[in-house]
């Protein structure tokens, strides 16, 4: 047995043979720490490589967890021995929902839930207050060694951990949250999990820039990584998928925070649209998010600038793809925009990753610049490239069908796309087609 001495960023996870007061990888300063590494002498047990086409497939069960929105983002619910890593930042509802879950599964088995940061009578007070049932298994400890005696024990079907963060093990010999006790805790529970088949639940904090506190090598460790965002002050909730080795990692899951818990909300698109009367600077686009289509409203403000560089701030949008879209609208469309701050933003939060939106995101933009609402019941949906050029997307019977589903009679669209009965569809080549087309549809 071999013992080497290595320091580890708990931010990032970046390791180095000295200690450095900055993170050369990124750039926080004070969070490398010394880290014992034990190298264990070689097994006498040789594994031997096997042909692909030699290794038998075994159909994976899913196992509900009882809310379809964490399903969805599951990839349809949980394996057997699935290890799912939950982060987020603190109040925005990951024991809340992880408590659901326990409380749906206990009709499945015994689950284990294992708190290393509230007393029992917290979660007592918030289980009476969501109006849960008194089935889960409720364990107060923050060794892991203990809550894995107690899980073997009890013969726990379902294991919960909150957080990773709390716990800490005999054989690392550092403070619990630290860059050592997180890697040993981690691999203990994901060994345990794969041992006796029994899903594991982790939930992690996240640092002030959002990312997963501690080392990324937990985030290698585990199967499934999933990430809570929303505003506290608001009651919507979005669920995403940074990582899943069982489903995809596009889906997206809904929740709306209640005074009864997480309520999954099936049909979102009506949460992220007005549904007021027209307004200059506002669009309507239809984004994909893994195999559902939503519908968003986009909204934009442009003002002369006050300053000799114009301020350009996007809230759901890259500001650089922003930015692109102002002087492709700018060169390719005529629109004096150089001289003037910009502002856009999406509705609940919503991240325009789809290229999709791109199209309603220009028409928003002109609309704000020309001072002139859309027609009632105008969507949009294309990417537009640098030459001005509106490109087609995937998915779109999809899109279509979700747009007439929510009234939506009229949408600009690129060249090419299959008319569909009810739907008024308008063809354009380029942006400057499709501003002409739609803000002033009675001028040639």
């Amino acid at each position: 047995m071999k013992q080497k001495t290595v320091f580890v960023c708990g931010e990032c996870g970046y390791e180095t043979p000295r200690w450095m007061g900055k993170c050369p990888q990124c750039g926080s300063w004070n969070t490398i720490v010394e880290e014992e590494r034990v190298s264990l002498p070689r097994s006498a047990a040789v594994s031997r490589a096997v042909r692909l086409g030699d290794v038998t497939l075994q159909e994976q069960s899913r196992i509900s967890t009882g809310i379809g929105e964490l399903d969805r983002v599951l990839g349809g619910g949980l394996t057997s021995g699935m290890t799912v890593l939950m982060g987020g930042s603190p109040g925005i509802g990951k024991s809340t929902l992880l408590l659901q879950c326990a409380h749906h599964l206990c009709a499945k088995g015994t689950v284990l839930y294992a708190s290393g940061e509230e007393s029992r009578h917290q979660i007592r007070l918030r289980a009476d207050r969501l109006g849960l049932g008194e089935g889960v298994l409720l364990l107060c400890e923050n060794a892991v060694e203990a809550v894995l005696e107690e899980a073997r024990s009890k013969k726990a079907d379902f294991l919960i951990i909150d957080s990773i963060q709390t716990m800490f093990t005999e054989d690392a010999p550092s403070a619990p949250g630290s860059v050592t006790q997180i890697r040993s805790s981690a691999a203990k529970f994901t060994r345990f999990a794969k041992e006796t088949g029994t899903p594991l639940f982790l939930v992690g904090h996240v640092t002030k820039e959002g990312a997963l506190a501690g080392p990324k090598v937990l985030e290698h460790i585990v199967d499934t990584v999933l990430y809570f965002e929303g505003d506290r002050q608001e009651g919507l909730r979005l669920l995403r998928s940074e990582k899943n080795r069982f489903g995809s990692t596009n889906e997206l899951g809904v929740f709306e925070m209640t005074d009864k818990g997480m309520a999954p909300v099936p049909d979102p698109s009506g949460l992220f649209l007005s549904g007021k009367k027209p307004a200059p600077g506002c669009a309507v686009g239809c984004i994909m998010e893994g195999s559902r289509p939503l519908l968003t409203e986009i909204q934009s403000l442009l003002c002369p600038s006050a300053y000799a560089s114009p301020r350009r701030t996007a809230l759901g949008m890259d500001v650089s793809r922003f930015n692109m879209l102002l002087a492709v609208l700018e060169r390719r469309a005529g629109l004096k925009l150089s001289d003037k701050d910009g502002y856009l933003s999406t509705s609940g939060n919503l991240r325009l990753q789809d290229r999709g939106a791109d199209l309603a995101a220009v028409l928003c933009l002109a609309s704000a610049s020309c001072d002139t609402p859309l027609p009632p019941m105008t969507a949009a949906i294309g990417e537009v490239g640098l030459t001005g050029d509106v490109r087609p997307v995937g998915q779109m019977a999809a899109r279509l069908k979700e747009c007439q589903r929510l009234g939506y009679t009229t949408l600009v669209v690129p060249q090419g796309v299959k008319p569909v009965p009810g739907l008024r569809l308008i063809p354009v080549n380029n942006v400057l087609e499709a501003v002409s087309l739609v803000l002033y549809p009675g001028e040639k």
